[in-house]
């Protein structure tokens, strides 16, 4: 496949890589695009809260808990048609958001889309590994990763102007051009790539067993915040699709055609690069939920501004991502891995000491925000290129599955967690700060007792002095500038210590030089350099053929 995809001119390899940032990059908008439009959809359609929150779910839910599958039908029928299929059945199912004439129609056709996006997500980035040589491939991974960072911030802006400007609608039927363009480029220039394996098969039993896993995991994991810990649609979830998801694992390691192979997970990259995958992308949801929530009721952002805060984070990872993947290509990605996630929590902590309820966008956030966007660029392109490596050709699919199940499920699992420990501390440090205040004046007690269940706000007073209310509210007001610092330093935490995980853990694969690439040696000139060919297969147990000059 290597030699296939030399083989493309550079000009169909730059199209292949805008087929695939295109296909992605409507994904990601639309995991953030329909939040803003919420209440225009429950004026519209109605449905109440609960409508409101299976619009945004649905999505969530399927596009999480079948990226695995969507990764290994990429592998068994071709990472082309499963792309081009994925694609095609997301700007089809944008079609019937646009148009959905009840709540229920809009809530079954979002879950639609999540199975679609599952689809074409992993495809889109194997297609970018059999497309791409390996010297190559960091720096087309690093273009396809910034653009998937500017599509998520993206989508609160694009909806938020649409919404304005025409209708909620508008959202879901932006999606329709660009997925027909994208179809346009799939049938043009992606190539065909391997033969289908005859002897491949769907693993059903698998395939159901982890999507119900991660589905049970994923839907408990999002009810968490509006239930608690022990309400039953919680625990109950949780503990089925763990069971369910173990059951996986299980069947896995006994069945003749997996769907998931675990030798994978014996590859030293592969298992690393996924577990600082997992601290990672974990660090990274929990700065943005908090950071955007914190500075819109705490510091008094509206959403847009809130919003478009961070586009520094996306502007440097757009110049610098494609950048730094090239580097790894050539160095290898263990710096890259180790330091990068090391700067970044050293751009998070900045903001955790920067940051307080009076918020100076330039004074306060910039410097904290460029620190962690050179960190975090540093990292994304040879941190997914390493996990991708690690796994074969035939494997790609899956690899690039795990890997975006991996981030997602992170970012979910670190908010439920962390947002539970930040609620404690929010509760904790107010009744520090309000002491008697609160003791002898039951329309305080209620209204302290409301905050504590939405913390990082503000507490809503009626009926009582001002002194007692200016007290209340900056008893809130330090409560939630300490709870936003936990949350922060939990972050940085777990950030840094993927910078330490890929310092130690990250391999460097060998590099060859081909025997062909200086047939004369040293006599006759300086040899190609060595640090710009394709990784060694000496780590995957295989031996480079040495090519010997033909004799005259």
């Amino acid at each position: 496949m290597e030699a296939a995809a030399g083989g493309l001119s550079a000009q169909r390899k730059r199209l292949v890589l805008v087929a695939a940032i295109l296909g992605t990059t409507v994904v990601t908008v639309d995991s953030t695009v329909a939040n803003v439009a919420l209440p225009a959809i429950a004026d519209d359609l109605g449905g109440g809260l609960a409508g409101q929150q299976w619009t945004a779910n649905a999505y969530l839910v399927t596009l999480a808990s079948l990226l695995l599958i969507g990764g290994s039908l990429g592998d068994i029928f071709g990472e082309r048609r499963v792309f081009a299929l994925g694609v095609v059945g997301f700007g089809a199912t944008s079609l019937i958001c646009a148009v959905a004439p009840t709540i229920e129609i809009l809530v079954g056709a979002r879950a639609l889309q999540g199975i679609t996006g599952a689809l074409l997500t992993p495809a889109a980035l194997a297609v970018i590994v059999s497309t791409f040589p390996p010297d190559e491939r960091g720096r087309a991974v690093g273009a396809w990763t910034a653009w998937g960072g500017i599509g998520t911030v993206l989508g609160p802006i694009v909806g938020g102007q649409l919404v304005d400007a025409a209708s909620w609608r508008w959202i879901f039927a932006i999606n329709i051009p660009i997925v027909l363009v994208t179809v346009m480029l799939i049938l043009r220039v992606v190539p065909e790539g391997r033969e289908r394996d005859p002897d491949a098969r769907v693993d059903v039993v698998g395939a159901l067993l982890c999507a119900s896993g991660l589905a049970g995991v994923t839907f408990g994991l999002i009810e968490q915040p509006l239930n608690g810990w022990g309400s039953a649609m919680v625990a109950l979830p949780l503990a089925a699709g763990a069971l369910l998801f173990a059951s996986f694992l299980v069947w896995e390691g006994r069945t003749a055609h997996p769907m998931l192979p675990l030798a994978l997970f014996r590859r030293r990259n592969f298992a690393v690069g996924n577990l600082e995958t997992f601290l990672m992308y974990g660090g990274l949801g929990l700065v943005f939920f908090f950071l955007v929530l914190f500075l819109q009721q705490v510091a008094g952002m509206s959403a847009l501004a809130a919003g478009s805060s961070t586009i520094p984070v996306t502007i440097l990872m757009f110049a610098l991502s494609m950048r730094f993947g090239a580097l790894a290509d050539r160095h290898g990605p263990r710096f890259f891995m180790g330091v990068g996630p090391l700067v970044a929590a050293c751009g998070i902590g900045l903001l955790a000491w920067r940051v307080d309820a009076d918020v100076s966008w330039a004074s306060d956030l910039l410097p904290g925000l460029v620190v962690f966007g050179v960190g975090l660029s540093m990292t994304v392109a040879p941190l997914t290129s390493t996990v991708l490596a690690d796994a074969d050709d035939s494997n790609a699919g899956i690899a690039s599955g795990v890997n975006n199940a991996i981030a997602r499920m992170a970012s979910l699992v670190a908010i439920a967690a962390v947002g539970a420990v930040v609620t404690a501390a929010f509760g904790t440090k107010l009744d520090h700060e309000l002491g008697a205040t609160a003791g002898g004046r039951p329309a305080v007690q209620k209204a302290v007792h409301e905050a504590k269940k939405q913390p990082l706000g503000r507490v809503e007073l009626s009926g009582v002095p001002g002194p007692v209310a200016r007290k209340v509210n900056q008893g809130a007001e330090t409560a939630s500038v300490h709870a936003f610092h936990v949350g922060l330093g939990i972050g940085t935490a777990l950030v840094a210590l993927g910078g330490v995980l890929g310092l130690i853990g990250i391999v460097n694969p060998r590099r060859r030089v081909e025997a062909v690439d200086c047939p004369g040696g040293q006599f006759v000139g300086q040899p190609r350099d060595a640090t710009r060919q394709s990784p060694c297969d000496w780590d995957q147990g295989t031996i480079p053929t040495v090519a010997l000059p033909e004799r005259a």
